[in-house]
């Protein structure tokens, strides 16, 4: 019996980081499964043949000569699901994507379909096949050795310029230094481990270390198998990438578009370390692991580092990013007042801070986080540095709600110090009645406004009474002084305000609430309201519709419930969903919560105001955040994400003992209107080291994808307790598609030097309308229920009939792009493609099979025409005749689409205006 290998054994060391150690494990042969159309799945022994022109299995029912297929007939290796075999509803679950891989080969396009027990056993085959299909006809002899490679001779250079002594050694120490210079975030300890072991299996211990040495060292050590991977996918040589490479991997894979070859010399001159490479135009392992690490390839879309969304909307229609109590630094009652707290929350882009005023000691107010905060700050220092940072990270509005419990005397001193200190900047025009919504943060730029309470027209006198129901009652207790006094019959508190600081308040007067109808005839736009936590809750929970349709207006900041005196902050996702633009945070509580809030006021430059979706802007629209599925109007997106590995991760704060393995997960939330909240977690990596690799793939249905927040969290698989080790939190509007590193940030925010995640991103539409389906890509696809856009009955009569004649061209509609979208998933399954792949990935697909085969017939595919056919002549084998057939379809429903849009838009537009 031959000897077999299980992969279980499959030594952990062994990195399969060259093509030469794929084939070399594919001499040795191993067990695959091998999967039969009739899904049943048979373990065979797979091995290269020793002359490395074939592949054969055993045992097998057919003589030797049929178990086999010549690498020469290869047409494509595909990796995952990609066959109808594997895609049948019977396997689909029984294994992960992962472990899947079909051999396409022959006249026929036959495809063998295998499933191996780990993913890196599938790149091992993967890899190695697509280099034999490349070189099959001059094979060297053993790949990877005979010239040195442009890496070797790069790495042997390094070594020579740290030989000072020119002896052809030099010190371990130095030695160890020297990879860790080149690979920042790399532990010493496994640099030196990793010496000791090859000194000892070529022994030659000693305190120096050869140029040989130091190559093997710094190639074992510095290969990621991943990264490689994907190279030898690009590389037209599978050494390295030239320019041509580059090209086609930064539009397929990265989605780049109007790259030229300029701008890959410019990658390939920034980030290749050899002298060779960069003069000749080539990427080699080490610069195209530099270039995905670096800045120009990061997952967040560089576009929105700046300033990007219309700025030129009425205030009411962005979010803006806004703390409470920012001077504290603890929680409420323990905590002092420490000033910082003020420049930090500015710093991080926050426009819109709490001052609430005391009397002060010496005649003058002083600011306190609460009545029983243990310092307190004078209000004119306070306002001093808010004149310094106000605009330090944002040139837009910044609003001060100021909340007077001092007496008339002292806010008398207030105004005249806000007035003084702020000077210009301080915006006091009153508004005019004439408008209908606040002016733009566009408009306001460079100025500072004053949200508070106004006295009534009428008050003549240089002070008056004004209702209080702003928030902070609860902990208006000083030490010292009595219960407030309460009306009696329970009415609303009174309180006094001066005329001075009346005065300063233009475009955000403080009204109380009463209920919606009210404000819907009676608020004026330059009014607003404050809800607590749990008030603002009720109102999402219970009439989300109405709560939309007041935002739209006017301004309302929602603070957090007093009951919260560790600080503790409220999730912002659940009221900004409602569309109320100020959610007050505690900026100094680190957490998931501050998380969301950091990762989704950096979608604009973090200037601190965000756009809200058209949805919650339009006049006319009915969105209600409570919707469980697709909205009306918004095109719902799948989001595909790959988890492929993690770098350099920290040990999990206070794990103190030093030899403890740290075993990681990745958890992938999504954050959202309440039917896009979802979290998916890959599998543990069991004794990964710092570096585990996941090769995961995970999916998202994102209904409002304006709304919605992608976090990674990695957390240690521990039986007591998971353990936080990193976060990072982004919009899902900034990501950019393809193979990216996720920067990982501690708990507080803080970025982790060279901590990453290795991720691949897609996004597609989804097909089809109605629910996602997690394999909604199966076979059966004729038999799914098209669900059509309805309109909402108002029972007005007249209008409902109007509305009625939209019936017809919104079933045109949804038609006309669903076929579009069915077409395109056809064309790419049977390209062997996911439906997260583009056209140039399936046009580079058919042009490979026909290139890899002898007697392929010739295709034209003519682009001079707007419709560009796609012929081919001779005799074309069958799933070639089907590619073509699907293509033609594809072409058909998008010409339909295009030319029959503007007239079914038409109709839709006339009954809206009718309407």
């Amino acid at each position: 019996k031959k000897k077999t290998v299980s992969f279980s054994t499959m030594p952990n060391d062994r990195k399969i980081n060259s093509t030469a150690a794929c084939i070399s494990f594919m001499l040795e042969g191993c067990e695959l499964k091998k999967v039969r159309s009739n899904s049943r799945m048979y373990s065979r022994f797979f091995v290269l043949d020793s002359d490395m022109r074939s592949v054969r299995w055993e045992p097998s029912k057919k003589d030797s000569e049929k178990a086999k297929i010549e690498i020469k007939s290869v047409k494509e290796v595909r990796v995952g699901k990609k066959t109808p075999i594997l895609r049948s509803n019977g396997l689909s679950d029984q294994f992960p994507d992962e472990c899947a891989f079909s051999i396409i080969y022959g006249d026929n396009y036959e495809s063998l379909d295998l499933v191996a027990s780990s993913a890196d056993v599938v790149s091992a085959w993967v890899m190695g096949l697509r280099y034999l299909v490349s070189y099959g006809k001059h094979t060297p002899e053993a790949p990877g050795t005979g010239h040195p490679c442009l890496r070797t001779s790069w790495i042997s250079s390094v070594f020579d310029l740290a030989d000072l002594e020119k002896s052809g050694r030099i010190p371990v120490s130095r030695a160890v230094q020297l990879i860790k210079a080149l690979n920042p975030g790399m532990k010493a300890s496994t640099i030196e481990l990793k010496f000791k072991e090859l000194q000892k299996a070529s022994d030659r211990v000693g305190m120096d270390v050869a140029c040989d040495l130091f190559v093997e060292a710094y190639c074992e050590l510095c290969t990621r198998p991943e990264i490689f991977f994907l190279l030898v996918q690009f590389s037209s040589n599978k050494e390295y990438l030239g320019l041509k490479d580059l090209l086609m991997f930064l539009e397929v894979e990265q989605g780049m578009e109007g790259v030229t070859e300029e701008k890959c010399l410019e990658i390939v001159s920034k980030y290749e370390p050899s002298k060779e490479g960069r003069e000749k135009g080539y990427l080699a392992i080490d610069g195209f692991t530099r270039y995905l690490l670096s800045s120009d390839c990061s997952i967040f879309d560089p576009q929105h580092r700046k300033v990007c969304q219309d700025m030129a909307q009425p205030l009411s229609h962005y979010y803006i990013s806004s703390a409470h109590s920012a001077c504290l630094l603890e929680d409420s009652f323990w905590g002092g007042s420490d000033i910082g707290g003020y420049i930090s929350a500015l710093g991080l882009g926050c426009r819109s801070i709490e001052l609430v005023l005391w009397d002060g000691p010496d005649g003058e107010p002083v600011v306190y986080a609460s009545p029983s905060a243990a310092s307190c700050v004078p209000f004119r220092t306070a306002v001093g540095l808010i004149e310094q940072h106000a605009f330090a990270a944002s040139a837009y509005p910044l609003i001060l709600c100021l909340v007077a419990r001092c007496s008339a005397a002292q806010q008398r001193l207030a105004a005249q110090c806000l007035r003084k200190t702020l000077g210009d900047k301080l915006y006091l025009e009153p508004p005019s009645p004439a408008e209908s919504y606040l002016p733009s943060p566009e408009q306001l730029k460079g100025r500072i406004l004053i949200k508070g309470k106004k006295l009534p027209p009428d008050c003549e006198d240089s002070e008056g009474e004004v209702s209080d129901e702003e928030e902070g009652w609860e902990l208006a207790r000083r030490p010292g002084q009595g219960e407030r006094e309460v009306p009696e019959g329970g009415g609303p508190r009174r309180a006094r305000l001066s005329r001075e600081l009346s005065e300063l308040v233009s475009l955000c007067q403080a009204v109380p609430f009463r209920d919606f109808e009210s404000s819907r005839r009676g608020q004026r736009y330059w009014e607003m309201c404050s809800f607590s936590e749990v008030e603002a809750g009720r109102f999402a929970n219970e009439c989300p519709a109405e709560l939309v349709s007041y935002n739209k207006r006017f301004l309302s900041r929602v603070y957090p419930s007093p009951m919260r005196i560790d600080a503790s902050n409220m999730n912002p996702q659940d009221f900004w969903k409602c569309g109320c633009q100020m959610v007050a945070m505690n900026y100094q509580t680190p957490g998931l919560m501050m998380d969301l809030n950091a990762g989704w006021f950096r979608q604009n430059g973090a200037c601190g105001y965000v756009l809200r979706p058209a949805i919650m802007r339009e006049e006319v629209s009915y969105f209600s955040a409570n919707a469980k599925d697709s909205l009306p109007g918004v095109p719902a997106q799948l989001l595909h994400l790959k988890v492929i590995s993690g770098q350099n991760l920290p040990k999990p704060k206070g794990s103190g003992a030093k030899g403890e393995v740290v075993e990681p997960y990745v958890c992938a939330e999504i954050h959202g209107i309440p039917a896009d909240c979802a979290e998916h977690r890959t599998k543990t990596a069991l004794q990964s080291g710092d570096n585990p690799v996941f090769d995961e793939s995970l999916e998202f249905q994102i209904n409002l994808p304006e709304l919605a927040v992608l976090r990674f969290v990695v957390l240690d698989d521990d039986y007591i307790g998971d353990e936080f080790i990193a976060q990072y939190t982004i919009p899902f509007e900034c990501l950019q598609p393809g193979y990216r590193h996720v920067p990982l940030q501690s708990l507080a925010g803080e970025p982790l030097p060279h901590a990453t995640l290795f991720v691949h991103v897609a996004i597609t539409d989804r097909r089809g309308g109605g629910k996602g389906h997690r394999r909604g890509l199966s076979g059966r696809r004729g038999r799914r229920v098209r669900e059509y856009t309805s309109t909402k009955a108002t029972g007005i009569k007249a209008i409902d009939e109007v509305f009625r004649t939209a019936t017809q061209p919104l079933r045109e509609a949804t038609d006309l792009r669903e076929n579009v979208q069915n077409a395109l998933v056809s064309f790419k399954e049977l390209c062997g493609l996911t439906p997260a792949a583009n056209m140039k990935q399936c046009i580079i697909t058919v042009a490979a099979w026909l290139l890899h085969s002898d007697s392929a017939p010739s295709v034209t595919l003519n682009l001079a025409e707007r419709y560009p056919p796609m012929e081919a002549q001779g005799p074309i084998p069958d799933l070639l005749r089907k590619v073509l057939t699907a293509y033609e379809t594809m072409i058909q429903t998008s010409r339909t689409l295009i030319e029959s849009a503007d007239a079914v838009y038409g109709k839709l537009i006339q009954a809206q205006q009718a309407g």
